[in-house]
């Protein structure tokens, strides 16, 4: 495994990531026959509560012909990243998911068709995991918004070894002449003999989906941990404005409840129960796609072949599973698809699950030509397109400013759903959607939704990466069930912000951002390339694991003091194997800490820190780490703070075969579920000073065990690259740090 650490230096916040590629809707829009929209006058609103968000102080603005975001960095939080390689020369990755089969095997999809195996070693293997570039409609190469969009793993994946994709091929003859293409959702089982390979000739497809055009095929394929259910994004048929080849006149597909597009749909992949009502009107259902079509731009009947009742079966709760709707004269067919779980989507190219809250489902929706939305859908819900775009009117036929009124209500006078986050395209030109943070890595991002921006430049990678954090009093698991019961409470915005995506201070990544990921131990990963098409001449694409930062140089503020670096300390002792412990005092010639008033601008944390490292010169190593690591965790667990007290304290790392003498109840507590304990090393500080012969002793690692070693300020261990980092309770005292007198590095460092 090639690792790199990139530092992501920020201050504040931490915005993640993202990336698009291939579904970044919008992009390829700017050309469209606009068409009237008679959206204001066939919805009965009623009494119902707004839950548009509109004229919220966190919504976006539109001011001097521009779209603009209202970021709102919290105080409190301090955090930054760094970005670890993981695998590279990719094409297009599209998104990185790990199955819980206990392998710690990641999955990474490429739009060009192919989805990899990155090992538990970090090895890609040579034969993809799934290889459909046959299959896929030809891709254009500058720009493609079809190809290999999603994977999904059934829950019981380590049992039977289905795995479930979301990928354009081209079009089916029984398609409207002059369309695009034809995505498939299909079933694949894993062969048999090889747990690294699909069994291609086991293919299922379980719908068919016609596309008039390239963009706005959503495209992500997901289970919902709480139900088991397969959950799939369908944009709105593509061009722009919900209007053109195949969108219903007037009031286009999104919230035409007559259609699958624009809509979010949900299965039952376990059960294919019979008595299910089948939406297709003069289709033949079968394998092969055949079907008497009308191959016309607006098609009388609908341009999708679905498989209810033989492949897959309809959730009883689905909203009209068992109801159907008042079918009104502007929908384009008679029968409502009861596969569909929430609708008013343009192009949901980016979903997750929330793996603390079963019922929390994160769309990030590209928006047309000035407004981005991350949304939490629920079941039934209505999510404004193309009434909305975001918190903000839309009107297709002027589509370059907010409409100047619309209605808050839908066509049967539903709520219309506001977004969670919207965002300008002062940040970039489309959103990249991720996922709440639940890992342990970089303890600071939890409970925080990271997501991003593709890029500012069609031409060069320039993304940006965001942090979304909840209201106060957000609770998790407190979502209703369905969209009837939410209040604006539940759907009240976040707070973003920017963190700073490289070491030179830039707020951009220099990079595409074209996903996120997660693995089973919910880690979250940024997917990136250099070139925005799926290029398959070119191998730019890369995968990161979100890790904390990596601070090589911490940089003295203005007005912070000058410190003559020293090559000597004081009171240095020499151990057995020749590394050096360092205890005592300050280098010759450095400033004494006591010297910096609590009150002197001059006397913040990083200043300190770095005025520290100087004063106490020891061995920096690449394996275990160095004292930039440690400074490095102060930042990521947002304690702008000091340690109690003038110390002395000791900074250690037991060795590998201290951990294999340690009792099986102490040993596994301190690894925190790591595989083998010589794949991390824990780094302690703690009270008082330790020679290298008691760090040595079990009996004294017991004892600080006991005490004060697995406490830290954020209330677990903080991970900083293969180093599990655990400190004592830190207690602030004017942000000045009283001293750290004694630093110890274990034998072989």
């Amino acid at each position: 495994m090639t690792k790199v650490t990139l530092v992501i230096a920020s201050l504040l916040i931490i915005a993640l990531i993202a990336g698009v590629g291939a579904q970044q809707a919008g992009l390829s829009n700017a050309s469209s026959t606009n068409e009237s929209s008679n959206q204001t006058t066939q919805s009965t609103p009623g009494n119902v509560t707004d839950l548009t968000n509109a004229g919220n102080p966190l919504a976006a603005t539109f001011q001097n012909n521009e779209s603009l975001t209202n970021l709102a960095p919290i105080p409190s939080f301090t955090a930054d990243i760094g970005l670890e390689l993981i695998g590279e020369n990719f094409t297009a990755p599209m998104m990185v998911t790990s199955p819980d089969d206990g392998t710690g095997r990641l999955f990474v999809v490429d739009q060009i068709g192919v989805a990899k195996i990155v090992d538990v070693n970090g090895t890609e293997l040579p034969e993809p995991f799934l290889d459909l570039r046959d299959n896929l409609v030809k891709l254009d190469p500058t720009y493609d918004e079809r190809g290999l969009l999603s994977i999904a793993f059934h829950p019981n994946y380590r049992n039977n070894g289905k795995v479930y994709a979301f990928y354009s091929a081209p079009l089916r003859s029984e398609a409207p002449e002059g369309w695009s293409c034809t995505n498939h959702i299909s079933e694949f089982q894993v062969d048999p003999d090889n747990p690294n390979t699909v069994n291609m000739s086991s293919e299922k497809v379980l719908m068919y989906i016609d596309k008039p055009y390239e963009n706005h095929n959503g495209g992500v394929l997901a289970f919902g941990p709480a139900d088991g259910y397969l959950y799939i994004s369908v944009g709105d048929g593509g061009k722009a404005n919900d209007v053109g080849n195949g969108h219903t006149p007037g009031i286009g597909n999104a919230q035409d409840l007559t259609k699958i597009y624009g809509k979010i749909l949900r299965i039952d992949v376990d059960s294919t129960a019979t008595g299910v009502t089948i939406v297709q009107q003069n289709q033949t259902e079968n394998q092969t796609g055949g079907a008497s079509a009308n191959r016309t731009e607006n098609p009388p009947e609908p341009t999708w072949t679905t498989f209810a009742g033989s492949l897959y079966g309809i959730p009883p709760d689905n909203p009209f599973a068992e109801n159907q709707p008042e079918i009104l004269d502007s929908y384009a067919y008679k029968t409502v698809p009861q596969e569909i779980y929430a609708y008013g989507f343009r192009n949901p190219a980016y979903m997750a699950f929330d793996a603390s809250d079963g019922n929390a489902l994160y769309v990030a929706m590209a928006g047309q030509n000035l407004f981005e939305s991350v949304l939490i859908v629920l079941n039934g819900g209505n999510y404004g397109w193309n009434i909305r775009e975001g918190t903000h009117c839309f009107d297709p036929n002027a589509p370059t400013a907010p409409g100047e009124s619309c209605n808050s209500t839908g066509l049967l006078g539903e709520p219309l759903i506001g977004p969670i986050f919207e965002g300008g395209h002062d940040l970039g030109i489309v959103i990249v959607g991720g996922d709440v943070y639940r890992g342990n890595t970089v303890v600071g991002l939890q409970g925080r939704y990271i997501f991003g921006y593709w890029s500012d430049s069609r031409t060069v990678g320039n993304g940006t990466l965001l942090a979304a954090t909840p209201p106060a009093g957000w609770a998790e698991g407190a979502l209703p069930p369905t969209a009837a019961g939410l209040t604006p409470e539940d759907n009240a915005m976040w707070q973003a912000q920017i963190v700073n995506a490289t070491a030179q201070n830039s707020d951009t990544l220099g990079m595409f951002l074209r996903g996120f990921g997660e693995d089973a131990d919910l880690d979250m990963y940024v997917l990136t390339s250099d070139v925005g098409g799926p290029d398959a001449s070119t191998s730019t694409g890369k995968v990161w694991k979100i890790v904390p930062p990596t601070i090589v140089n911490p940089a003295l503020g203005a007005g912070a003091l000058e410190v003559t670096p020293t090559v000597e300390a004081e009171n240095q002792t020499e151990n057995q194997t020749g590394t050096t412990a360092v205890g005592g005092g300050m280098g010759a010639g450095a400033t004494p800490l006591s010297s910096l008033s609590s009150s002197d601008p001059a006397g913040n944390i990083m200043e300190v820190l770095a005025l520290t490292e100087t004063g106490i010169p020891f061995e920096e190593t690449p394996a275990f780490g160095n004292f930039t690591l440690f400074t490095g965790l102060l930042r990521s667990t947002g304690v702008a703070a000091t340690l109690e007290g003038p110390g002395p304290y000791t900074v250690f790392a037991p060795t590998d075969d201290a951990f294999e003498r340690m009792d099986p109840d102490i040993r596994e507590p301190i690894l925190n579920g790591s595989r083998d304990s010589k794949d991390i090393v824990l780094y302690h500080i703690v009270n008082g000073s330790s020679t290298l012969a008691d760090l040595k002793n079990v009996s004294t690692l017991r004892t600080l065990q006991g005490e004060n070693l697995t406490i830290n300020a954020t209330g677990t261990a903080v991970r900083v690259e293969n180093a599990t980092i655990a400190i004592p309770d830190i207690m602030a005292d004017n942000g000045v740090i009283q001293g750290i007198d004694t630093v110890l590095i274990p034998p072989g460092a």
